[in-house]
């Protein structure tokens, strides 16, 4: 224990002084990964509602992600200017009363959901009574957000009888951690059949692979008439899936029965990882089942959060040890394919896919065309926040470095 907190303040105190040996106005390249991106953020985006890319305020899953991964910069090195930068969002989007600007209860938007897992630690370290307010307004929409016949959580009201891989990820760590922290125990046999049942729903045996989505109305001209899938594997949606395996098992106790269904699909997902890496660079193709056809792109946002997802099974020990040399390269090709450093040492992430979705007002066929031709982006927060997770999972891993210090990351 002693040598832990000698450790962070050793590494604390690297931090600190690294901008003075640098310069004021560069982000220092002897800084980690993830401390380079998380303050490369707060330079593009002086202001934490700005990011990705936004002119105005928004409740958004796309900041949650991004500002979550902030706190556990802030939680692994002890620099208080991301905790700050991340309660500036809550504190500008929170009323007192905890109503949140810009979200609507009764849209049912699942996305809407994720932002709130970042109000836990706010609040545990604010005491502040109006994100225990707003944490109780967002779990509230759970209570009659609409849902199929099966359970499973409709992706948004406006998309009926949808599941989406996406949702597992937006919904199901906030719902079980909000189960956790207020010992509602029997929440955890319905966060766990989300999972088990967008498994059965999106599951194609035939490439062994999980679709984007499926309708299990079979409506929608998007949806397979006999099966109701989607027609292609997206990258970023197995990733948003796998990320929410190992994410949720943080807060579902070992002995909960149905636990070890979350651990056999995460299993299923790494082999599914493994199997679709491109052997070359060692990334992943935006459309995973025509991975290396034309057309089809070397993807950054869902290279992060495999990488991401397989360090963290790897370390919690869910899946084989054997998957390291997975993560390794593929972390390892996310540096040298997608990382670039300019001459003030901000870091960027390009080749990110800015969305991807399905059906709408600009209805979206998902079909193999449409993934490869949605707009391409530098800085996306859906590769920016995977990134930081990702980074830090390989600080952890490499944190000895032969100090003997176990990690102030534990």
């Amino acid at each position: 224990m002693e040598s832990k907190s000698i450790c962070k303040f050793i590494v604390s105190g690297l931090l600190m002084i690294a901008p003075l040996l640098c310069g004021a106005q560069k982000v220092c390249d002897k800084q980690p990964w993830s401390v380079r991106m998380a303050t490369s953020e707060m330079m593009r985006c002086p202001e934490s509602w700005q990011l990705d890319f936004q002119t105005r305020l928004k409740w958004d899953y796309c900041h949650g992600l991004e500002l979550q991964s902030m706190l556990d910069v802030y939680d692994a090195y002890g620099d208080k200017k991301f905790f700050d930068y991340a309660v500036a969002y809550a504190d500008t989007m929170i009323h007192a009363d905890g109503s949140i600007e810009t979200y609507k209860l009764h849209e049912y938007n699942i996305d809407r959901l994720n932002s709130g897992k970042m109000l836990f630690r706010i609040y545990e370290q604010t005491k502040d009574e109006k994100y225990r307010k707003a944490l109780d307004l967002l779990r509230s929409q759970l209570d009659t957000h609409p849902r199929n016949a099966d359970g499973g959580f409709w992706h948004k009201k406006i998309y009926e009888h949808q599941m989406w891989l996406d949702g597992l990820y937006m919904g199901q760590p906030f719902y079980a951690e909000y189960a956790y922290r207020n010992n509602r125990v029997n929440d955890y046999a319905d966060i766990i059949n989300q999972f088990v049942t967008v498994a059965r729903h999106t599951y194609d045996a035939e490439n062994d692979l999980y679709r984007h989505a499926c309708d299990v109305s079979k409506r929608e001209r998007w949806a397979d008439k006999v099966t109701g899938q989607s027609q292609h594997c997206w990258g970023r949606a197995m990733g948003w899936y796998a990320m929410a395996c190992v994410d949720v098992l943080d807060f579902i106790p070992q002995h909960e029965v149905g636990r070890d269904s979350v651990i056999a699909i995460l299993n299923k997902l790494a082999a599914q990882i493994k199997r679709t890496q491109d052997t070359r660079t060692g990334v992943w193709y935006q459309v995973i089942d025509r991975s290396g056809d034309k057309g089809n792109y070397l993807e950054s946002s869902c290279s992060t959060m495999f990488v991401y997802a397989l360090l963290k099974a790897v370390r919690k020990g869910y899946i084989c040890p054997s998957y390291m040399e997975v993560a390794q390269k593929g972390y390892e090709g996310i540096l040298k394919q997608f990382i670039e450093v300019d001459d003030k040492g901000l870091v960027s992430i390009t080749s990110a896919c800015a969305v991807a979705g399905l059906g709408g007002k600009n209805y979206r066929m998902g079909d193999y065309d449409y993934y490869i031709n949605e707009q391409i982006r530098v800085n996306d927060a859906k590769a920016v926040g995977p990134f930081i997770m990702a980074s830090l999972e390989w600080e952890r891993l490499h944190a000895n470095g032969g100090s003997g210090c176990k990690t102030p990351l534990e």
